[in-house]
C-alpha cells in the first residue's frame, strides 16, 4: 500500500511554493549542509521550547526547522551539490533534531505529571513508543535501500510527524496529545508497512522469475 498522508502531488506542489525562496537562497552559494545544521538549531531550541511549556513559540520554530530541512536538498538538487556525505548528515541530523523535539515533549509531560496531571505519565509514554517509531521507520528505510530495494512508503513519515506536531502544538495542547497517541501508533504501524511492502517485492520478484521459468520450460517441450 503506497497511500501517503502528505501525496507526493502536495509535497512537489510545497517544492514549487517555495521555489522562489530557494532560487535566493542559492545566490549565496551557502554548502547545503549549512541548512542542514540550522535545520538541526531550530529543533533544539524548539525542544527546549516544549519542554518549557511554550508549546506555540516550540510548533513555529519545529515547523521553521522542517522548512530548512527542506531546503538542504533542495538547493543540494538545484545546484548539483548532491553527495552521500550530504544524504548521510541530512539523515544523522534529522534523528538527532527529531529525538529532541520528542524528548522535550516528554519532559513537559512529564513535569506536568508531577504536577498534578495524572494523564502526565501515560502521555510521556507515548511519546516515548512514538520516539521508537520513528527510529523504526527510518531504520526499515535505511536497512532495505542498504539491500538494493527503494523504500519511501508509509503513512507517517517524517514530513507527515513534523507538520502533523507543529500544526497541533500551534492549535493547543489537547491537539497535541491526539497527534502524540498517532504518531505513537502510526509510526509504527509504518514501520511494519514498509516491512510488508519489501516483503511483497521480493516474493513477487521470486514469483515472477519462477513463472517465467515455467514457460520457458514448457515452450521447450513444445518444441
Amino acid at each position: 500500500m503506497r497511500f501517503k498522508i502528505l501525496p507526493d502531488s502536495f509535497q512537489e506542489g510545497f517544492r514549487t511554493f517555495i521555489k522562489p525562496l530557494v532560487d535566493f537562497m542559492i545566490r549565496f552559494k551557502i554548502s547545503p549542509n549549512f541548512y542542514t545544521t540550522v535545520s538541526l538549531l531550530l529543533c533544539a531550541i524548539s525542544g527546549y521550547q516544549f519542554g518549557k511549556g511554550s508549546l506555540r513559540l516550540a510548533a513555529f520554530l519545529l515547523l521553521l526547522g522542517g522548512l530548512f530541512d527542506v531546503f538542504d536538498g533542495a538547493v543540494a538538487r538545484a545546484t548539483n551539490r548532491v553527495t552521500k556525505f550530504g544524504a548521510l548528515y541530512d539523515s544523522t541530523l534529522d534523528r538527532y533534531a527529531e529525538f529532541m523535539v520528542f524528548f522535550g515533549i516528554c519532559f513537559y509531560f512529564l513535569k506536568r505529571y508531577l504536577g498534578g496531571y495524572e494523564l502526565g505519565l501515560l502521555i510521556s509514554m507515548f511519546v516515548v513508543i512514538g520516539i521508537f517509531g520513528s527510529l523504526m521507520v527510518s531504520y526499515v528505510r535505511a536497512r532495505a535501500e542498504g539491500l538494493g530495494f527503494e523504500c519511501k512508503v508509509g503513512l507517517m513519515q517524517r514530513p507527515e510527524r513534523i507538520v502533523l506536531i507543529g500544526v497541533c502544538a500551534l492549535i493547543s495542547e489537547f491537539a497535541l496529545i491526539l497527534a502524540i497517541f498517532v504518531i505513537a501508533v502510526f509510526a509504527n504501524l509504518t514501520a511494519i508497512q514498509r516491512l510488508h511492502y519489501i516483503w511483497q517485492i521480493e516474493n513477487s520478484a521470486k514469483w515472477e522469475s519462477s513463472h517465467s521459468k515455467v514457460e520457458q520450460e514448457d515452450l521447450f517441450q513444445q518444441v
